[in-house]
C-alpha cells in the first residue's frame, strides 16, 4: 500500500473488519516501532543551527572575539542584559534524571532523552521556544536517587536558561524538586508532568462540564492514581471551584484521606498528605464504591485497558466524564467506556477523539512566561492557562467529541502566551510588562518563524523524509503481532 506521509488517519492503515480492541493495540504498536526506525533514521529529533547571519569572514569577529568582549561586560554589569543579547531570553532547559519517564518507569539518564527532545522540538514547533534536553544522574554514593542533586544541579546551570522545564521525575522526589526550585530560582520553573498535566486537564474539564451541563463547585470526582499528576490536578480543581467534599483520591493503597497515617508519617509526601486532609471525607474504601454515581473519572495511574473496569464506568452517573489518560495505554480503551454510558471520553493519545495532552499547554504557558520575563509561573498562572484553552476552543466550537483546542491549531499558543503574561504582570512577577496584544503578536510571529524554518528546510531536502519501506515495516510488524 502506498502511505500518506502525513499519517492523518492511523484508522485507515488497519483491515476495516478488526475489531476495535486489535486495533487499538495494532495502533500502539505501530507508532512504537515506527518511532524507533525513524528516530534511527534520523539520529534523533534536534540539532543546533545559528540564528545570526554569518555575511563575510569579519562578522565571525562580531559574533565572537574580539567584539563579544562588549558582550560579557555589559551582561557583567547587569545580568538582565542577558536575556537580550544572548538566547537566554527564548531559551529551557528540560531537565530530567529519567526516573519516571512516561509509562515506562526508571530508563536511566540517557533513556530519557528521546522525551526530552520531543518536548524540545514541541516548544519549537508550537511555541516558538529553543530547548535543550539535560539528561541527568542524580544518584549519590549510594545509588539511590538523590533530589538534593537535581536541585543542585538546576541551580547552577540557571544562569544560562530563560525557564527550567522539569521532566519525568519520580514521586516523590519531583515535589521537592519542585517546590525548592521555585522558591530558589529568579526564572520560572515548570514541572510539566504535574503542572503541565494538569492545566491542560483542568482546561478539558472546564469544557467537558459546559457540554454536559453540570457545575465544578456541585459535581462528585474521582481521581485514580495520586502521582505528580493526578495531585497537582487535584490541588487545580480545587484552587478552580471544585469542593473537596466531593472529591476522592486513590494511590496504590487505596483512596487518601485523613487516616492514612503512613502518608503522614512520611515526610517527602507532604503533597499527598495535603490532599487527605481536605478530600474524602468519608474514606471510601475502594474504587467501585467511590465511582458509583461519580460525575467525573480523572485517571492517571497504571497503564492497561483493565485498570478501569467497564463496570465502574456503567455505574457513574448520568453523562459521566472519563479521562483515562495513562500512557502509552490509556486504563480503559474510549470505545468501551462509551459502550458503558460515558458522555465524554479522554486519554492522552491523538490517535483518539479529545487528547488531553500537555502539548497543548506547555509551549505557550512558557512563551508568555519567557517574553515578560517572569520569575516563576504560579498556580494563578497555571488555572489562567487552563481557561485561555478552554475559553479558546469554546469559541472555535465544542462538542463530546472534540472538547479542547489540538496541537494543530496555531493560534491557541500565541493566545495562551498573552492571557498567562497578563495574568504574570498582574500578580507582580514580570520583570517586563508588555500589552496583551504586543504578546500575542511577537508569540505568533516567533510560532511562524520557527514552522517556516522546519518546513523550509524540508522542502531544501536538508530534513529527508523518511523512506516508505521504514513505514511499511512498522505496519506489517503490528499486524502480525495482534494476528
Amino acid at each position: 500500500m502506498s502511505f500518506d506521509i502525513s499519517l492523518k488517519n492511523l484508522n485507515s492503515l488497519f483491515p476495516a473488519e478488526m475489531d476495535e480492541d486489535k486495533k487499538a493495540r495494532a495502533k500502539t504498536i505501530f507508532l512504537k516501532n515506527l518511532s524507533l526506525a525513524v528516530h534511527k533514521f534520523y539520529g534523533g529529533k534536534m540539532q543546533t543551527v545559528p540564528k545570526c547571519g554569518i555575511y563575510g569572514f569579519n562578522w565571525f569577529n562580531t559574533w565572537y572575539t574580539p567584539g563579544v568582549s562588549m558582550i560579557s561586560t555589559t551582561v557583567r554589569d547587569d545580568n538582565d542584559a542577558s536575556f537580550s543579547l544572548s538566547n537566554r531570553g527564548n531559551l529551557v532547559a528540560v531537565v530530567s534524571d529519567s526516573t519516571r519517564v512516561l509509562g515506562d518507569g526508571d530508563c536511566t539518564p540517557p533513556g530519557g532523552l528521546g522525551v526530552m527532545e520531543g518536548k524540545a522540538m514541541l516548544m519549537k514547533y508550537l511555541g516558538g521556544v529553543d530547548a535543550t534536553a539535560l539528561c541527568i544522574d542524580s544518584r549519590g554514593k549510594d545509588g539511590k536517587h538523590d533530589p538534593d542533586r537535581i536541585i543542585e544541579f538546576v541551580k547552577m546551570a540557571a544562569p544560562s536558561f530563560g525557564a527550567i522545564n522539569l521532566e519525568d521525575i519520580s514521586q516523590p522526589n519531583c515535589f521537592k524538586v519542585l517546590d525548592e526550585l521555585r522558591d530558589a530560582c529568579d526564572i520560572p520553573v515548570w514541572h510539566d508532568d504535574a503542572q503541565g498535566t494538569a492545566c491542560i486537564t483542568l482546561a478539558g474539564l472546564i469544557n467537558a462540564l459546559k457540554l454536559a451541563g453540570k457545575k465544578m463547585s456541585d459535581v462528585k470526582i474521582v481521581l485514580l492514581g495520586a502521582g505528580a499528576a493526578n495531585t497537582t490536578i487535584a490541588r487545580l480543581i480545587l484552587a478552580d471551584g471544585g469542593n473537596p467534599s466531593n472529591m476522592t483520591v486513590f494511590d496504590s493503597k487505596g483512596s487518601l484521606h485523613k487516616g492514612r497515617s503512613d502518608i503522614e508519617a512520611d515526610k517527602r509526601e507532604y503533597r499527598k498528605w495535603e490532599i487527605c486532609q481536605k478530600t474524602n471525607p468519608g474514606k471510601a474504601a475502594s474504587e467501585a464504591e467511590a465511582i458509583k454515581n461519580a460525575d467525573v473519572l480523572i485517571a492517571l495511574s497504571k497503564p492497561g485497558p483493565d485498570t478501569v473496569k467497564r463496570e465502574w464506568v456503567r455505574s457513574m452517573a448520568a453523562k459521566s466524564i472519563v479521562f483515562c489518560c495513562a500512557n502509552p495505554v490509556p486504563e480503559i480503551w474510549p470505545y468501551a467506556a462509551k459502550e458503558e454510558g460515558a458522555f465524554i471520553v479522554a486519554t492522552g493519545r491523538g490517535d483518539f477523539a479529545n487528547q488531553v495532552n500537555n502539548s497543548v499547554c506547555f509551549p505557550g504557558i512558557l512563551k508568555g512566561a519567557l517574553l515578560v520575563r517572569a520569575h516563576k509561573i504560579t498556580d494563578g498562572m497555571a488555572v489562567r492557562c487552563a481557561h485561555s484553552i478552554a475559553d479558546f476552543s469554546e469559541k472555535r466550537g465544542i462538542t463530546p467529541d472534540n472538547i479542547i483546542a489540538t496541537m494543530e491549531e496555531t493560534d491557541v499558543f500565541a493566545v495562551e502566551a498573552a492571557d498567562v503574561a497578563m495574568q504574570a504582570i498582574s500578580e507582580g512577577v514580570a520583570r517586563v510588562k508588555l500589552g496583551w496584544q504586543d504578546v500575542h503578536d511577537r508569540a505568533a510571529a516567533d510560532i511562524k518563524t520557527s514552522r517556516a524554518i522546519i518546513h523550509d528546510m524540508m522542502k531544501a531536502g536538508h530534513i529527508k523524509e523518511p523512506p516508505e519501506a521504514l513505514l511499511k515495516a512498522a505496519l506489517d510488524a503490528a499486524l502480525a503481532a495482534v494476528a
